[in-house]
């Protein structure tokens, strides 16, 4: 069973309350000892003097009246009586009439004398002691350990404000910066090891930021210088005799102009430029249309109809890429899919969205979903792990392309809001899945728009 990691706030706090709490027990230790040596060092004195004047008395006969001396007392602890049968004098803590005593005993004409000195205030003032000690280590500890909460804190916050951004930089939003989480705040004058951090990371993503925008200006600039060109060679190309030089010079020519609407389509998604102009559509009709304005043979396959809020070009173009990709690197039947999992069929569907709405306020939970699979050897590797990457197809036997198409299909997903992954089926083939949003509630006027009926033919 793994243990649930400890954040590294509670790390720091509990890390300096227990060192508070040693070096608290080790200096309680230390006084506690120093203090009872000289308080039982000076009972001990005071009844040897009162034992050295006992035997002083006795040995002259002399009355002991004033001094709490005992010859042969019973209470006497036998180990101080032994020491003293060995002709050896000796103090010990016992018990005298019901009370602790400090006992000092010697041997006098073979008898025991011994002296006894109260010792209750002195253990009394010594278990005070202890719990003075005791409170005061407990304040000590409790005071660090909400210092050290507060200090760990503040270091737990900046460094989760700086991994924060990291996310965000990581998501794509190059204009994150921690000194912009940071503003306004009071920031120390020196510059610790976070502060450093955070200004690293600032750094990098300035830098990151920096190159990729020359990057995106660079494609787009050289996108932009080749449409003219390659415009006059297409229509210089349309006076050549015809044959078959000229089809395989007007195949390449419209393939390096699809390269170079491609190459500004990517070039104003990576900028931000693009914007979406959402309107509700029927999913089954809109997914039929743009797949029969392809010219493939392909299957689609209406399961459960649904109403999403999308951009009909944008998502048109999502799966005429997805479609291309399909029949271009897979191998046929390429069938499309529209499904609502776990929705049932487009009328009954609309009932229980009534029902749903009259009784909780708000619409369907399920999702629409858009699946795009052939039966090819499947996506390779690097794109499950790493998604699409531009000018890569990955595998020699996926064909041939310039790996554009399916970095778009994902920029205008993006765009889109949308989500879109690449996954292998279990029994072979390649399926891309996009997830759509359903519509927010709208008035009754509105209806779904209906994307125009192909021309029969």
């Amino acid at each position: 069973m793994t243990r649930p990691a400890l954040s590294l706030r509670w790390k720091i706090a509990l890390t300096v309350t227990a060192v508070c709490c040693a070096v608290a027990a080790v200096l309680g230790v230390l006084v506690h000892n120093a203090v009872a040596r000289q308080t039982v060092g000076q009972v001990h004195k005071e009844t040897l003097t009162d034992l050295d004047e006992a035997l002083e008395l006795y040995e002259y006969g002399t009355s002991r009246e004033g001094l709490n001396s005992v010859l042969d007392p019973a209470e006497l602890p036998p180990e101080l009586r032994t020491s003293v049968h060995h002709d050896r004098r000796g103090s010990m803590v016992g018990m005298y009439q019901g009370k602790r005593v400090m006992w000092a005993a010697a041997p006098a004409g073979g008898q025991v004398m011994a002296v006894w000195s109260p010792y209750e205030n002195t253990r009394r003032s010594l278990e005070n002691l202890d719990t003075a000690i005791f409170g005061s280590a407990v304040l000590a500890a409790t005071a660090v350990a909400l210092a050290g909460l507060f200090l760990a804190h503040r270091i737990s916050r900046r460094l989760g404000t700086t991994a924060a951004v990291a996310r965000r930089i990581t998501a794509g939003d190059l204009d994150a910066r921690v000194g912009d989480a940071d503003r306004g705040r009071r920031r120390p004058a020196p510059q610790d090891e976070v502060a450093a951090v955070a200004a690293a990371l600032d750094s990098v993503a300035g830098s990151l930021q920096g190159r990729l925008q020359a990057e995106q200006r660079f494609t787009a600039d050289v996108a932009h210088e080749l449409r003219t060109p390659l415009t006059g060679i297409l229509a210089s190309a349309e006076l050549l005799p015809e044959g078959r030089p000229k089809e395989m010079i007007n195949d390449r020519l419209r393939a390096l102009r699809r390269l170079t609407e491609d190459l500004l389509e990517i070039s104003r998604i990576d900028s931000g430029a693009e914007r979406a102009e959402l309107a509700s559509y029927e999913l089954g009709a809109l997914v039929r249309s743009s797949v029969r304005g392809m010219g493939f043979d392909t299957e689609v396959r209406v399961v459960r109809e649904a109403v999403v809020r999308t951009d009909r070009r944008r998502l048109d173009r999502i799966l005429c890429n997805l479609v291309l990709n399909a029949h271009r690197h897979g191998e046929p039947p390429v069938v499309v899919t529209v499904d609502v999992p776990g929705g049932a069929s487009a009328a009954a569907a609309e009932g229980e969205r009534a029902e749903h709405e009259a009784a909780h306020g708000d619409g369907p939970a399920a999702v629409p979903v858009v699946e795009v699979r052939d039966h090819g050897p499947g996506f390779p590797d690097a794109l499950l792990h790493r998604g699409p990457q531009r000018f890569r197809t990955d595998a020699p036997g996926r064909g041939k392309g310039h790996g554009l198409g399916l970095t778009i299909a994902v920029g205008q997903a993006a765009v889109l809001g949308i989500g879109l992954s690449f996954t292998n089926a279990p029994d072979g083939g390649a399926r891309a899945v996009l997830r759509l949003t359903p519509p927010p509630e709208e008035p009754p006027a509105a209806s779904p728009t209906r994307p125009p009926a192909d021309p029969p033919g």
